[in-house]
C-alpha cells in the first residue's frame, strides 16, 4: 500500500490519545464517559457542548455533543442518552449511546451506582480531503457510514460533597483501517478514573472550592491526566483553571443563569510545540434541568 497523508493523520490522532472525544469541562459532561452517572443529579438534565480545537490548524478536531439523563420516578434507576459528533481531518465519526444505571444508597447522603452503556459508531472518511498518490485507489471506497456496535460499563460513588468513578465506555476494539492486516487506525479501549470534592471555604457556604481530576489510559499512548480547580461564588458564578499534563493549560468560567440553566466556557492553550501552529481551543456548553418536579433540590449542584 502506498504511503499517504491518511497514515500521518491517523497516527497523529492516536499520538494525542484522542481515541474518544476530548473535553476540558469533563466534570460537567460525565455521562459521556461513565454510564453510572445517569440519574445521579436527581433531576432530568439536558446538556449540549461544542468544542473547536487548535483553531487555525487545518483539519483540527471539532466536536459537538448533546445528552440527556434522568432518574426514573422515585426508583434507584437512571437512564441516559448521548450523541457525539467528532471531526478530525478527513474523518467524521458519530457515536450514539444509551445508558442504564442502578444506585444503592450507602448512607443518608451517598450512593454507589453501577452503569452499563450500549453504543453505536458511524464512521465516515472523505477521500477528497486526502493527498493520495493514487486518487482512484478502490480501498477508500468503503469508508462511508461504516457502523460498529459497542458496550461499556462504569461505577460511580457520589455524595452531596464528592464523587469518584471508574469506567470503560467501550470494551470492543474496532479497526477502522487495515493495511495488509495491520491496523493503521484502531479504536482502542479507554479507561477513565474521575474524582472530585467540594469544600466550603466560609461558614455561610458562599464560596465553594472543588478540585477534580480525570485520568485516562489508552494502550500505546501516554497516561493522560487532567487536574482542575474551580471556585463557586454564591451558587452563581464559577471560575477555575485546568491543566492537562504535558499538553495544555485551560481557563474555565460558568454562570448559573437560573436554577434550571447553567452556561460554561473554557479556553485551552497548548504547552507543547503545537502552540506555535494554532490560536488555542474553545469550548462552550449549556445545561438545562427540569427542577419543578423535584422540590427537594434547593441549590445548584457543583458536579
Amino acid at each position: 500500500m502506498k504511503k499517504i497523508v491518511l497514515v500521518l493523520l491517523f497516527c497523529s490522532a492516536v499520538s494525542f490519545a484522542q481515541q474518544d472525544a476530548q473535553f476540558t469541562q469533563y466534570m460537567h459532561n460525565t455521562i459521556n464517559i461513565n454510564p453510572a452517572y445517569a440519574g445521579s443529579r436527581g433531576v432530568m438534565s439536558i446538556f449540549g457542548l461544542y468544542r473547536t480545537q487548535w483553531v487555525g490548524l487545518d483539519g483540527a478536531p471539532e466536536t459537538g455533543t448533546v445528552s440527556l439523563n434522568t432518574p426514573v420516578n422515585n426508583s434507584n434507576v437512571g437512564l441516559g442518552f448521548s450523541l457525539i459528533n467528532d471531526k478530525i481531518g478527513p474523518t467524521n465519526e458519530t457515536n450514539f449511546s444509551v445508558d442504564f444505571s442502578y444506585s444503592i444508597p450507602t448512607s443518608a447522603t451517598a450512593k454507589l451506582s453501577f452503569g452499563i452503556k450500549g453504543s453505536g459508531n458511524v464512521f465516515n472518511l472523505d477521500p477528497n480531503k486526502l493527498q493520495m498518490e493514487d486518487q482512484g485507489d478502490p480501498q477508500f471506497s468503503d469508508f462511508k457510514n461504516k457502523f460498529s456496535p459497542n458496550v461499556g460499563a462504569g461505577i460511580y460513588y457520589h455524595s452531596d460533597k464528592g464523587y469518584v468513578g471508574l469506567s470503560v465506555p467501550n470494551f470492543i476494539e474496532t479497526n477502522r483501517y487495515d493495511d495488509n492486516e495491520t491496523a493503521i487506525f484502531k479504536e482502542q479501549i479507554n479507561y477513565y478514573l474521575i474524582a472530585g470534592y467540594v469544600f466550603n471555604l466560609d461558614r455561610y457556604e458562599m464560596i465553594k472550592f472543588k478540585p477534580a481530576v480525570l485520568a485516562k489510559m489508552v494502550e500505546g499512548s501516554p497516561l493522560q491526566v487532567d487536574a482542575s480547580a474551580n471556585f463557586m461564588f454564591n451558587d452563581k458564578f464559577v471560575a477555575g483553571v485546568s491543566y492537562r499534563w504535558s499538553a495544555a493549560l485551560s481557563a474555565m468560567a460558568g454562570f448559573q443563569v437560573t436554577k434550571s440553566m447553567y452556561v460554561g466556557y473554557a479556553y485551552d492553550r497548548e504547552t507543547t510545540k503545537l502552540n506555535n501552529y494554532n490560536s488555542g481551543s474553545h469550548e462552550i456548553f449549556l445545561r438545562f434541568e427540569f427542577l419543578k418536579n423535584y422540590s427537594r433540590i434547593t441549590s445548584p449542584r457543583f458536579f
